[in-house]
């Protein structure tokens, strides 16, 4: 979302999330300048605030209260005015070394130790899935033209289930090539994916170097780079669905979490179908340092899962080299600690990565 704030809306807003964050009652203009010392006053707060809200920022429960973050306040509080706390990674770290015996225990003992860790460390209800053991290969890929403009990706695995995606032809030419032309195209890159990928783990199709495709083929590299990891994410087994979960009691105390309904909902996605749970929390995020895992912030109704529309999501991929092996998230409500929610995801991660590597 892009939204230019000046440094004072900025301030009022990042004081305004952190108030809430910690109170869960709407804030004032007066309680900001009790608690932040903001150097203006209470009046300049309100014009502000009320700029904020127009923007989308902030809104009012009740037209007497005070104001709360929206979701969108959330993600330019997440995007542009915080940084994961260090400390708390290195805690977190800490924590998992000293708790964790990995020459000692079942792999599934000390995953659920680590969630344990994670849920204590976040105040959030801690999410790790189990390593991948899909040993699926890639036997074919194929890139075909259905009609002008569209065309088809198909990947074959080596036990020869089928996964397809439809797609639009990126733009790239002022002139339009004819029918010909692009089934040419499709077939030179088809030959790149397949000398590439043939054989591999589709667990691997996210590590392709797609800078290896001609200069004139590049439009379809950044094109398909997404769609061809979707595709390995969909030959996931069932198996692969196991999720721990740790710290559900705790976080559904909170104040969002009052009505019956929504818990039970919640409650549902977590036991009964994980499977929705996992695929969303293992999408891979696109790396831009291989050694350090990404972390990904869902915000409210960015969750595409119903019964979590009202909570964020934070979750990174933990791996072996540059091969995906799992996740590690939290969830929790929209009003949730994110500087040390994303830095506890992320040493985790970081940690488990270097365990399994």
């Amino acid at each position: 979302m892009q939204v230019q704030l000046t440094n004072r809306q900025q301030h009022i807003l990042w004081a305004t999330v952190r108030h809430y964050i910690a109170t869960a009652e709407p804030v004032g203009s007066k309680a900001l300048v009790e608690e932040f010392g903001l150097g203006v006053s209470s009046a300049t707060i309100r014009n502000v605030m009320g700029v904020l809200e127009k923007s989308g920022l902030l809104y009012q429960p009740h037209t007497s209260a005070g104001r709360v973050p929206s979701d969108s306040g959330y993600r330019i509080y997440v995007d542009q005015l915080i940084t994961p706390s260090e400390v708390l990674a290195k805690e977190v770290e800490l924590a998992l070394q000293q708790r964790l015996q990995w020459e000692d225990w079942s792999l599934e003992i000390l995953l659920q130790g680590a969630a344990q860790i994670l849920a204590s460390l976040s105040g959030c209800i801690s999410l790790i899935t189990m390593p991948q053991t899909n040993t699926a290969t890639v036997r074919h890929l194929q890139l075909m033209q259905i009609e002008a403009g569209r065309i088809m990706l198909i990947l074959v695995t080596d036990n020869y289930e089928t996964h397809s995606k439809l797609l639009d032809l990126p733009p790239g030419r002022s002139e339009k090539p004819d029918a010909e032309v692009i089934d040419r195209e499709l077939q030179i890159v088809s030959n790149f994916l397949n000398s590439h990928l043939r054989g591999r783990s589709v667990l691997e199709i996210s590590t392709l170097d797609w800078s290896q495709l001609d200069r004139e083929f590049q439009r379809y590299g950044e094109f398909l780079k997404t769609s061809v990891a979707e595709l390995a994410n969909r030959t996931a087994p069932p198996a692969a669905t196991q999720i721990m979960v740790r710290g559900v009691a705790e976080v559904l105390r909170q104040p969002e979490f009052s009505q019956l309904q929504q818990v039970q909902t919640i409650i549902q996605l977590l036991e009964e179908e994980q499977e929705q749970l996992w695929r969303l929390i293992f999408e891979e995020p696109e790396l831009e340092d291989s050694n350090k895992s990404k972390v990904t912030v869902r915000i409210g109704a960015e969750n595409p899962l119903e019964p979590i529309r009202t909570c964020s999501l934070i979750s990174s991929t933990y791996r072996r080299g540059a091969v995906p092996l799992g996740s590690v998230g939290v969830l929790g409500p929209t009003r949730l600690d994110y500087e040390n929610a994303i830095a506890v995801v992320a040493a985790a991660a970081d940690y488990l990565s270097e365990a399994f590597s």
